[in-house]
């Protein structure tokens, strides 16, 4: 009987039929996606219970996941949300913010992996990354400077160590660039990639001889050589460059001018500390002799960039981040770098080693480079080596001086 009602249904009446099956189904789908939706985040374990937990653990695993001691973190979370406008919400507090952003640089976890880990949708984990970050930013403008812009006092890496007091007492910090992965469109990978065969940006940075950043020039193409995001530095006043006083000067390397307050090595020979270690120590020469003293005080910028690429591992594998975002990511984590290096607590692991050890350089200094040697790896040196500029023969003068003052001391 039922197959022949079925079978008797007017094709209309089929079609109605359909037509409120169809509905009901999305009254359905309506009703569980937006009033009775079934939680996705169920995890008891949620964010910001987990950060207490950790806060009140072992040292060690909050390291491991913030790369920095419980006692940095709080006072950076007090500093970032009274004077650099970090916040959260009703439903995300700023200590979990502060986390989020610290979980995503120093892992390079993805923003779903983040989501997991904090139990938030991709939206909050997306904003309050992007939130955390900007604040990291207006940080770096107050620890992203020398402690003493005078440069009155002799640095204590100098007066401390017969190496290089008396020959460099006037020396107040060393200049190099790094390289650090980037995401580019295709459009713009042929300027972005460099001598590594990568694409990447080409940062140019300034430390002083306690492994601070004292400034920062990020966000150039890979190809860029070093001299000309110099010359744009030190040129305009806008980028706030701390530039030496008279009779001081900074460390720099071949690949930038001679010129007054900037004291290059002499370029015709070995100058990088493997170079002399591969020759057992040796040293032939006058220029050899200035030069491995001028290479091995200039190391601390080696080691600074091999701290900071070390602890903030998102520099070494950039996600497909809008660049500018990108170059602000290399801002704040210098910006990190620098407040953990001050921190009174000086309670850091990464730090303590290149402490302990003064000619360690950790190996993620050498990222995107081709060797350490300048004469091989520098190329042709009347290509590479950056035009001298004003005061340039001043700070020949003062290299004889230093030079002659080492050999004689040898002999």
């Amino acid at each position: 009987m039922e197959c022949s009602e079925n079978a008797s249904e007017s094709p209309d009446i089929v079609k109605l039929k359909k037509v409120i099956i169809a509905a009901l189904c999305l009254i359905n789908e309506y009703y569980e996606t937006y009033i009775h939706k079934t939680p996705c985040m169920t995890s008891s374990y949620r964010g910001d219970s987990w950060i207490g937990e950790l806060l009140q653990g072992h040292q060690t695993r909050f390291h491991n996941m913030f790369r920095m001691s419980q006692t940095i973190f709080v006072d950076l979370l007090y500093d970032l949300e009274n004077v650099h406008g970090l916040h959260g919400s009703s439903r995300t507090t700023t200590r979990e913010v502060l986390a989020i952003t610290l979980y995503i640089l120093s892992h390079n976890e993805s923003i779903r992996s983040t989501c997991e880990r904090f139990q938030h949708s991709t939206e909050t984990i997306s904003r309050y990354f992007s939130i955390g970050l900007e604040a990291l930013v207006k940080l770096s403008s107050l620890v992203i400077k020398p402690i003493d812009p005078s440069f009155e006092n002799i640095p204590r890496k100098i007066l401390y160590d017969n190496r290089y007091m008396t020959y460099f007492k006037d020396c107040i910090g060393a200049i190099d660039g790094t390289h650090v992965d980037a995401r580019v469109s295709t459009a713009e990978n042929v300027a972005y990639i460099g001598r590594c065969g990568s694409t990447t940006q080409n940062v140019m940075a300034v430390c002083d001889f306690n492994m601070c950043f004292t400034f920062v020039m990020s966000g150039w193409e890979g190809s860029a050589h070093d001299s000309r995001i110099f010359k744009f530095a030190i040129r305009n006043q806008q980028h706030k460059f701390p530039m030496p006083p008279p009779n001081k000067y900074y460390l720099v390397d071949a690949g930038y001018p001679m010129q007054r307050g900037f004291l290059k090595p002499f370029s015709d020979t070995k100058y990088h500390i493997p170079d002399f270690q591969r020759a057992s120590q040796s040293i032939r020469g006058r220029k050899e002799a200035f030069n491995k003293r001028h290479s091995s005080l200039r190391g601390v910028i080696e080691r600074s960039f091999g701290v900071w690429k070390k602890k903030w591992v998102i520099l070494r594998d950039m996600p497909t981040y809008p660049f500018k975002k990108q170059v602000k990511i290399v801002v704040a984590t210098m910006a990190l770098h620098n407040y953990i290096r001050r921190h009174p607590s000086r309670d850091d692991p990464e730090f303590k080693v290149c402490d302990e050890d003064q000619s360690y350089i950790p190996p993620e200094a050498y990222e995107y480079r081709i060797g350490q040697s300048l004469i091989d790896n520098e190329g042709d040196m009347t290509n590479h080596e950056a035009e001298d500029g004003e005061g340039a023969e001043e700070m020949i003068q003062l290299r004889e001086q230093i030079t002659s003052t080492l050999v004689n001391e040898m002999n």
